[in-house]
């Protein structure tokens, strides 16, 4: 089976030598994004607006592979505190509609650059894509 990588400007450049995503088959496996700018690099503050930051950059990477967040199947969500959770809930209900991918949600002890979420998902783009 063949391996694509999938790069966008649209999301923020990998940070470790990985890549935002690989599509193999109809399948695309997105890295988890932290919420960094894509134009400056920068991460973003607050958890609101990491939590809107994450999605955005989910969907560049989404989009780059031709598929949209309508297409993930299982996102998986890591927070630093899992006070954020109902927050996280309240944004990611902005991004996707029923019926919502299968998730996970796990606490860490930390995540890259200090951040307060990572999100990595799992889509499958339409067949004939």
């Amino acid at each position: 089976m063949t391996r694509q990588p999938i790069q966008t400007a649209d999301a923020p450049a990998a940070i470790g030598p990985y890549s935002q995503a690989i599509q193999a088959g109809n399948t695309v496996y997105l890295s988890g994004q932290i919420p960094l700018d894509p134009k400056t690099g920068q991460l973003v503050d607050g958890i609101d607006a990491q939590a809107h930051r994450v999605f955005k950059n989910l969907r560049a990477v989404a989009a780059a592979a031709g598929g949209s967040l309508d297409d993930m199947v299982k996102v998986s969500i890591l927070l630093l505190d899992l006070a954020d959770f109902a927050k996280v809930n309240e944004i990611m209900s902005g991004y996707f509609k029923a019926p919502y991918p299968a998730r996970a949600t796990y606490q860490v002890a930390g995540l890259p650059r200090g951040a307060r979420i990572e999100v990595e998902g799992i889509l499958v783009l339409p067949k004939g894509q």
